[in-house]
């Protein structure tokens, strides 16, 4: 299992539609395995109105019960910003006349953890969404400070995907925490998908020799090999 210190962990993903959500609500699930007091959260929700559909989802993996949530849930804390429209932030509070409040979310990320040992933050799309006209997602995760989960996949274009994120991460100086392999995500040529494994494993082993290396189909955490 993933092993994570007590603090607040940034969930990004090498693209859209690469699996985040499943794999911060397996992750989550795997603290509370190991006795840890966990909460997930949203940055930015798109697409859904009143309820964000990805909290729904990480507490389904966790194991709640259908309608079943944290207090944080019902207080807006874990997703404290959602808007109607399915695209990027800086679009859908545009489309709502509305501005993200950034400070908003910054608070209710400090009483989660104020709270909980571990907070998984689910960034949104990949890190170079733009949050706004002026802020990429990249920018607010160099700010604040947060190690990055990075979730990638075996699929075709995954390992060029993959590459120019984490050479993105050391740019703006991010810490990676670890690399999150989503294999339901693979190619379906199983040559493809072999191979981007092996070949991601070797250059987070030479480039990244700290950060730990978790597939979620098989829920194994450990370092490159």
């Amino acid at each position: 299992m993933m092993k994570l210190e007590k603090g607040i962990y940034f969930i990004s993903g090498i693209d859209t539609d690469i699996g985040k959500t499943v794999c911060t609500g397996i992750l989550a699930r795997d603290q509370l395995a190991q006795g840890r007091a966990v909460i997930t959260q949203k940055l930015v929700q798109t697409g859904c109105e009143f309820l964000s559909e990805d909290i729904e989802k990480h507490r389904a993996l966790m194991g709640f019960e259908a309608g079943e949530r944290f207090l944080e849930d019902k207080q807006g804390l874990t997703a404290p910003q959602i808007f109607a429209y399915p695209a990027s932030p800086h679009l859908a509070t545009k489309l709502e006349n509305k501005d993200i409040d950034l400070a908003k979310i910054d608070k209710a990320t400090r009483r989660l953890a104020e709270r909980y040992e571990v907070v998984l933050l689910e960034g949104a799309g990949g890190l170079m969404v733009p949050l706004t006209e002026a802020l990429l997602c990249i920018d607010y995760i160099a700010a604040k400070g947060y190690p990055c989960i990075l979730v990638t996949s075996g699929r075709l274009g995954s390992i060029n995907h993959t590459l120019l994120s984490l050479h993105a991460l050391q740019q703006y100086r991010i810490d990676l925490h670890s690399l999150v392999y989503n294999a339901h995500h693979d190619s379906q040529d199983p040559l493809i998908a072999m191979d981007t494994r092996a070949f991601l494993q070797n250059y987070l082993q030479k480039h990244f020799p700290t950060a730990q290396f978790y597939e979620v189909a098989t829920q194994k955490c450990q370092k490159p090999k």
